[in-house]
């Protein structure tokens, strides 16, 4: 039975920060930059899982900063191109900036992951059959 949502709408919304299961721009509360919804004010969708759930997405967020912004300005600071104080005070001040900005991408490409690989646990998606009281199913 083909999905009602597709791991590439997933995908597609979870990069354009958007619920994973309906498409709207519903994950963060409306006016704030870091405050997530409980569930999506569209769908019903849960957003705000277990806890401990988002761990992973702070840990991509870290991944992501290491390797798209310290690592660069590091090799710029070797090569010559920048100097060394240029380069702390850069990476100095974008390990703060740079996490921040990517907060929300971080988020959503979290939870982008998680229903990338278990579509089926999308209320769009579910299977009409008991859940034996599992509300991540």
């Amino acid at each position: 039975m083909p999905f009602a949502v597709t791991r590439l709408q997933i995908v597609a919304r979870g990069l354009t920060n958007r619920c994973p299961n309906c498409g709207g721009r519903t994950l963060f509360k409306a006016g704030t930059w870091f405050q997530t919804n409980q569930d999506c004010p569209a769908c019903g969708l849960r957003i705000e899982r277990d806890e401990g759930f988002f761990l992973g997405s702070m840990s991509l967020n870290y991944g992501v900063t290491l390797v798209c912004f310290l690592t660069p300005v590091m090799l710029l600071a070797y090569k010559g191109v920048i100097g060394l104080t240029a380069a702390v005070v850069i990476a100095g001040v974008g390990s703060i900036v740079f996490p921040a900005l990517f907060y929300r991408s971080s988020r959503s490409w979290w939870l982008m992951n998680y229903y990338f690989f278990v579509p089926q646990h999308l209320p769009a998606n579910r299977i009409a059959t008991a859940s034996d009281g599992d509300e991540n199913l």
